[in-house]
């Protein structure tokens, strides 16, 4: 365990020594307050703290640009390291291959929770200060505002996930942010699309937003649930890290 803590606290170092390291975090807490901005402006009364933060969250608002933001910085974690040379010298450690992808892969996730938490305080602190805090019916609840924050680190996750184990494949980091990106872009299109045929409930666009079983909204098909969609995402993640962990173990290193 101490062995892996040290490769987490490596790669951690590795990513914050990095020039952009601190780039999304400002985007993201300059759209919040742009946003914040425009609504007082010409949607007064229409939103209250809570409810700016939620939408903040969303996966239709600034949530997708937060999980475009953490593709970018970390869909070359492996990639890089084969670009650079770099990967020689970390399977010449103790540590197994395993014990090396998994720490890359959970600082991933590490650096995509900080942006899901950065967005989300920015959010409510932001909403708070510009809109105040509304009571009464309609009005949003923080446990809604975490519930979206939820939602959105499932949605990260999954793309992030994605974008990763392309950088294995193809150990090319343009094409992994490419596939990322691709993915998230095509999202809206593949559902107008294919909303017609039954099998497609089973899709990784269909099931990727979770926040469409928030609200009564419901899902695109008959017969899909929280829980089904949790677990067509288990399995496309599953599907993910095996690919990924198999051809990062397998492949020789010249």
């Amino acid at each position: 365990m101490r062995s892996f803590g040290y490769l987490l606290w490596n790669e951690w170092l590795k990513m914050f020594k990095k020039r952009s390291f601190f780039i999304p975090y400002l985007l993201l807490a300059g759209m919040v307050i742009f946003v914040a901005f425009i609504l007082s402006e010409f949607a007064q009364g229409t939103v209250d703290g809570y409810g700016f933060a939620e939408m903040a969250l969303s996966t239709r608002g600034m949530g997708a640009m937060l999980t475009l933001l953490a593709i970018v910085m970390t869909a070359g974690t492996v990639s890089k390291e084969h670009s650079m040379g770099t990967i020689k010298f970390l399977l010449i450690r103790a540590q197994t291959r395993t014990q090396i992808l998994a720490s890359k892969y959970v600082m991933v996730l590490i650096y995509s929770a900080t942006l899901v938490v950065f967005l989300g305080i920015a959010a409510v602190l932001t909403g708070q200060l510009v809109f105040g805090p509304v009571d009464g019916p309609g009005a949003t609840s923080l446990s809604e505002v975490l519930r979206a924050g939820g939602y959105n680190m499932v949605y990260t996750t999954i793309y992030v996930t994605l974008a990763f184990t392309a950088g294995i494949l193809t150990r090319s980091t343009g094409s992994a942010i490419g596939i990322g990106m691709f993915m998230i872009v095509a999202e809206s299109l593949a559902v107008q699309l294919l909303a017609r045929y039954s099998w497609a409930k089973y899709l990784l666009f269909f099931n990727v937003d979770l926040s469409m079983y928030d609200g009564g909204a419901g899902a695109v098909f008959p017969g899909m649930s929280l829980m089904f969609s949790i677990i067509v995402l288990a399995a496309y993640l599953l599907f993910f890290l095996m690919a990924g962990f198999i051809t990062f173990h397998k492949r020789d290193v010249a």
